[in-house]
């Protein structure tokens, strides 16, 4: 499928979002599988440690962000503009960064997994040995984390959807039979979890390198087109790096949720865990939306066709409204089913009911708030995308939870979340919509001043 297209908006917007949908409730499903499974055993202790350990696996997902979802920004406006042959100097870029930042992440974690598991609220010796098992085994997945997110993105930027989708596929399905073979069959508890997603991301992340190596995709992966200059490297991380931030605050803020949910008990630990999980349906969702717009909202940019933009972010927005209520409202409606199976201990069961049900109460704006933060990528606004990524889980957030804690409570701790998911989408709009008329108003002056000069050389010619 090629990423500039005359199709109808509608057809155009489900044919590349559909996909990266589909790809995040693969990624929902990698992050979800080894809590369940490990649910199974009856140990809300493991289900604890498998909680506190998501802030490591986020870690590698943030990274393969940076270099993904930059890249794919710069990418799709290079090919908007018609030059591949800077895309393909993005792309190599991207794989290499990925694979030296991976490996470097890998060794620090491998090094310091016991440090790391008390720094992420472990409390007796029980949960930090099986909190930094499971940090030690995953990190030797970490470079192929990195490139299964950052390939997945790129492969969408050249509007290969049903490839970038299908390596996420291949991972999910290696982890979800091998979990239950490690975890129950073999008794081997947290550290089998561990291994079935290490050998998931692993074939992940080799189909994607076979997928170029093939020369399959239209882009390279090179080492002839590998370069740090032409502001390569600077083009990236300056989008690449707020698209992050929304993942890394977010594991900072789980990081924090722990230690202070850990005053309350390592069962309302647990129970936040899942809490946080099954938020993570709707927002997931929300950001293969957001994820499936940005390179065709990224092509208009390039060929200046604004009209397309907007109708393009008009409807991304009525459809990120609608799926964001369709999924609250799926999570409300199964609530007791979904936390049930996860915990079978009632009172962690309780605190994860009732954290869930403050979590939820804004997830219907995740979809509209995916949208525009991936617009202001789209539109190469640097520094607004940073705010607006920095800001929910960030820059608000951690303020909020802090003093909301301290003056109300596990309830204030909870309710931090909501209040904040409000105050940025307020925020994120004004920006995008600022944007939009700075870049539509200077292209407005652009396109005068050619036709002018049109207009005189006819003059001359006459």
């Amino acid at each position: 499928m090629n990423i500039n297209s005359n199709e109808p908006v509608p057809k155009y917007v489900l044919k590349n979002t559909i996909p990266a949908i589909l790809g995040m409730i693969m990624v929902l499903i990698y992050n979800m599988a080894d809590l369940f499974f490990v649910g199974q055993t009856g140990d809300a202790l493991q289900v604890t440690s498998v909680s506190l350990a998501t802030p490591v696996f986020l870690v590698f997902i943030s990274i393969g962000t940076i270099f993904g979802m930059g890249g794919a920004s710069v990418i799709s406006r290079a090919l908007g503009a018609d030059n591949k042959v800077y895309a393909n100097k993005v792309a190599s870029f991207a794989f290499g960064a990925s694979v030296i930042v991976g490996i470097f992440v890998s060794i620090l974690l491998c090094v310091f997994a016991d440090d790391i598991a008390v720094k992420l609220g472990a409390a007796s010796d029980t949960t930090v040995q099986m909190v930094s098992q499971y940090i030690f085994i995953l990190a030797m997945s970490g470079p192929f984390i990195i490139l299964q997110t950052c390939f997945s993105n790129i492969l969408r930027a050249e509007g290969n959807v049903q490839k970038a989708m299908m390596g996420m596929l291949i991972g999910n399905i290696v982890n979800i039979v091998l979990d239950p073979i490690f975890i129950l069959v073999l008794g081997m508890n947290v550290p089998g979890a561990a291994i079935a997603t290490t050998i998931g991301n692993i074939c992940s992340g080799l189909y994607y390198i076979l997928f170029f190596v093939k020369r399959k995709s239209k882009l390279s992966i090179s080492l002839k087109d590998f370069t740090v200059k032409e502001k390569v490297c600077r083009n990236v991380l300056a989008i690449g790096i707020p698209a992050s931030l929304g993942i890394i605050f977010t594991t900072v803020s789980q990081i924090v949720i722990n230690l202070l949910m850990s005053d309350y008990g390592e069962l309302a630990v647990a129970g936040v865990g899942v809490s946080l999980k099954i938020i993570l349906i709707s927002w997931m969702l929300c950001v293969g939306l957001g994820q499936g717009v940005q390179p065709i909202l990224g092509f208009c940019v390039g060929a200046k066709d604004w009209d397309r933009f907007l109708d393009i972010l008009k409807f991304s927005l009525l459809f990120g409204l609608a799926l964001g209520v369709v999924m609250t409202g799926f999570c409300y409606v199964g609530l007791t089913q979904i936390v049930g199976a996860f915990l079978a201990d009632e009172e962690a069961f309780a605190y994860a009911y009732y954290f869930s049900q403050i979590l939820l109460s804004t997830g219907c704006l995740l979809g509209v708030f995916n949208v525009l933060t991936n617009a202001l990528g789209a539109m190469g606004a640097e520094k607004s995308s940073l705010v607006a990524n920095a800001c929910r889980q960030g820059i608000i957030f951690l303020p909020l939870i802090l003093i909301m804690n301290y003056t109300m409570g596990i309830d204030g701790l909870l309710w931090a979340q909501p209040i904040s998911d409000v105050l940025t989408l307020i925020l994120t709009i004004i920006l995008c919509m600022n944007i939009y008329k700075i870049l539509r108003s200077k292209d407005k002056v652009v396109e005068k001043h050619h036709t002018n000069e049109l207009g005189e050389q006819n003059v001359q010619s006459i």
